[in-house]
């Protein structure tokens, strides 16, 4: 995403950053009055991290960021504001870069849980070591070049499950504007000092707790309203300490109805950081994997895994590598409009 507001040492880089490298970022701090006060309430947790690796903030969480007005995550003046839930409750948490150090302090009844995170969501539980880039020049260039890259892990499975269902078969702009209003119906306001406007997750009895007519108003369709009452009302069972790691997760979500292979992908990656699990099924990711690969400009799910194959292990990771600076196909024709259902 670009933004002119950026300079070459724009204080997100842990590594010497580069002219390049800054329109990547998540956009510049916004003007008014979303920046934290001066004066700021005393954090619940306060710790220092010191990554081994030329950490990029914006690039290592934006895969949790649902569009540039997303209430759960902000950019200001003294750092990335990122809200969450926890077992002890909901927090919000504050990362700040600098002197080659991540700075983190967290509010609210789950910060000393959510502030411990935060260097598994930046990726120091990540194993690239194992990773073999060579048997395609690009590939092989993009390692090179990404050396910021880790797959970061939240521990988190009902924050990337609900805006993962909302993404079902529509349009991003569609579901980051549903996302957007089940925050303001239904979140609660972000612990802390955090920037205005900034909410948390719904809870599952909050998200049980909407009516029909309310759905309705926010433009969710009866289908993703179905999936999201159904894994509401067994999501203690589809958290990470209680369900396993990636297969065992994706087996269990796979068996709430109206969770499919890609939205149990979706969650995995975020959830648990897996380094193999691809989103079969994504309507552009196929066509991205076999251009950047092949030179195709379609590519179906079959062939696209069959490109992959050679990275068996760190599928996702080499998806990640080619969505980071890959080519694109040229587009043609228009895109798809998003359908508005509080019409119908």
């Amino acid at each position: 995403m670009r933004s002119s507001g950026w300079t070459a040492r724009c204080g997100w880089h842990l590594a010497e950053a580069g002219p390049a490298c800054c329109p990547d970022h998540l956009t510049a701090p916004p003007r008014g009055n979303v920046l934290s006060t001066a004066t700021l309430a005393a954090p619940a947790h306060e710790s220092v991290f010191t990554p081994d690796w030329p950490l990029e903030l914006g690039r290592a969480l934006s895969p949790h960021r649902r569009g540039t007005g997303d209430p759960t995550m902000r950019v200001a003046d003294d750092g990335l504001w990122r809200t969450t839930t926890t077992p002890d409750g909901p927090a919000t948490v504050r990362i700040a870069v600098g002197s080659g150090a991540v700075r983190i302090s967290a509010w609210g009844p789950g910060a000393d849980r959510a502030g411990t995170a935060v260097p598994e969501w930046l990726g120091a539980a990540d194993r690239p070591d194992g990773f073999d880039p060579a048997g395609h020049p690009v590939v092989t260039e993009l390692h090179r070049t990404a050396r910021w890259l880790r797959l970061g892990r939240t521990g988190r499975t009902w924050d990337a499950l609900v805006p993962a269902v909302l993404e079902q078969k529509v349009t991003m702009v569609e579901a980051n504007r549903v996302w957007r209003e089940l925050l303001r119906l239904a979140g609660e306001p972000a612990p802390g000092p955090a920037p205005d406007g900034m909410r948390v997750p719904p809870s599952p009895q909050r998200v049980l707790d909407v009516t029909d007519w309310q759905w309705h108003a926010c433009g969710l369709d009866g289908a993703r309203r179905r999936a999201l009452r159904a894994v509401a009302s067994v999501a203690s069972r589809l958290e990470p300490e209680v369900a396993g790691e990636s297969a065992a997760l994706q087996r269990r979500l796979c068996s709430i109805p109206g969770i499919g292979v890609w939205t149990a992908a979706e969650v995995v990656q975020r959830t648990l950081g897996c380094p193999d699990t691809v989103s079969v099924g994504d309507y552009h990711l196929k066509n991205i994997v076999g251009w950047a690969l092949a030179g195709r400009r379609n590519t179906d799910d079959a062939g696209m895994l069959e490109l992959l194959e050679p990275w068996r292990g760190h599928r996702q990771r080499v998806v990640r590598l080619l969505l980071t600076g890959g080519s694109r196909r040229p587009r043609r024709g228009p895109r798809f409009a998003p359908t508005n259902y509080r019409s119908i």
